[in-house]
């Protein structure tokens, strides 16, 4: 199991990190997705570009304060936290990560995917902020 933990200050108010991180119907700013499914108000898939489907199904939601999910592939399970935080000056982003691969083969490349993946989100998420 790998744990990533993550935070990240925006110069922005908490309700549009909120927005852009909690609104499902729009993610094109997110560089590894086609599409997002929203099956329902807890459950939603994500598409990568490559056509991988993650399964989510929402633990809290908390508006403007915590967001949270278990994720699961046919390669790995997981949960992830957001925490956000109203600073001075903007808001910040406290994410929290944590994966479980299905396959012992894969375990050694866990913590890497994992840092890789957060990383592009968080890039993409300044790109989106800031334009």
């Amino acid at each position: 199991m790998a744990t990533s933990n993550v935070t990240v200050s925006f110069p922005c108010p908490v309700e549009q990190l909120w927005q852009t991180v909690t609104d499902l119907t729009r993610t094109a700013w997110r560089s590894d997705l086609s599409r997002v499914e929203v099956l329902d108000e807890t459950h939603f898939v994500e598409h990568t570009k490559s056509g991988y489907a993650t399964n989510f199904t929402v633990t809290a939601y908390e508006p403007l304060r915590r967001w949270a999910f278990t994720m699961e592939n046919g390669n790995m399970s997981g949960s992830w936290e957001g925490i956000f935080e109203t600073t001075e000056g903007g808001t910040q982003l406290h994410c929290i990560e944590t994966v479980e691969a299905k396959h012992w083969w894969m375990c050694p490349f866990v913590p890497g995917y994992l840092k890789r993946q957060q990383r592009q989100y968080i890039d993409d998420l300044q790109r989106k902020l800031s334009g």
